[in-house]
């Protein structure tokens, strides 16, 4: 598409909400417990600040602060202020950070003005089915003409993803050199033009949009689950015909629960 000439900055904010679950099944009190732990290790707030940086690159923006967390029992948040432009160091505020990291953080969150990336994780268990779920919410807002739906196959790729949902939303106007507002400035049908066809085949899909508002929805599913991935401490080929498929039952039930979004 023929870039838009225009009138000053590109005023326009994208925002995409992408938000996964891993879904694991682990049977004592100790399991849970251990995989709790395991996934707490697996991403925590340094590992995920590692993925934000890396989706930074991707979209074509630059780190200005960075200022991240680990929670007590469990869970980690790192936020990313951004801009689009790299900013000359004698502009740039001194409370932040620039991406370099000190041993004890300076929790310094705030004057988002630009563009920023935020990640939320939680880790959870049924009482008493042996379901363990983990949830991670990714947010990346962007102004200008950098696009967040960029970032949408490494994100992928780097969750255990048994469901996405995604939600990508297109806020504000920005002005042609005649003036005339623009509250769209690229062409996009679906969420799912943005995601690869080798990870698309992974999953079943649909889709949820309001094309006249600019707001689209994609909700995708796993379409195989090898049972030994879902398993903590446990191995398939130690289960009889019965186990294994009351624990795919199990599995089947907490991951359409989480897709449609009621209970069954």
């Amino acid at each position: 598409m023929e870039k838009l000439k225009l009138y000053g900055f590109n005023n326009l904010t994208k925002t995409l909400s992408f938000n996964i679950y891993d879904v694991c099944y682990a049977v004592t009190p100790e399991d849970k417990q251990k995989y709790i732990e395991y996934i707490d290790e697996q991403y925590n707030s340094t590992r995920l600040t590692e993925i934000l940086v890396e989706i930074t690159k991707i979209i074509g923006a630059n780190v200005l602060n960075i200022a991240k967390q680990d929670y007590e029992p469990q869970g980690a948040s790192v936020n990313l202020l951004i801009t689009e432009e790299a900013i000359p160091i004698v502009s740039v505020d001194p409370s932040c950070n620039l991406g370099t990291l000190i041993p004890t953080p300076r929790h310094v969150v705030g004057h988002l003005d630009k563009s920023h990336i935020t990640v939320h994780t939680y880790p959870e268990s049924h009482p008493d089915k042996g379901i363990m779920t983990f949830r991670v919410d990714v947010d990346v807002s962007t102004c200008g003409e950098i696009s967040p739906l960029n970032a949408l196959n490494y994100l992928i790729e780097n969750f255990d993803s048994d469901i996405i949902i995604c939600d990508y939303r297109i806020r504000g106007f920005t002005r042609d050199i005649n003036g005339n507002k623009h509250f769209k400035d690229h062409r996009i049908n679906s969420i799912q033009d943005f995601i690869s066809s080798k990870n698309l085949n992974l999953y079943n899909s649909i889709d949820v949009n309001v094309y006249q508002e600019n707001v689209f929805h994609t909700k995708m599913i796993l379409k195989e689950l090898n049972l030994d991935n879902y398993l903590f401490e446990m191995k398939a080929e130690d289960l009889n015909e019965n186990e294994k498929n009351d624990i795919l039952n199990k599995l089947n039930q907490e991951m359409h629960e989480i897709y449609y979004g009621r209970n069954f």
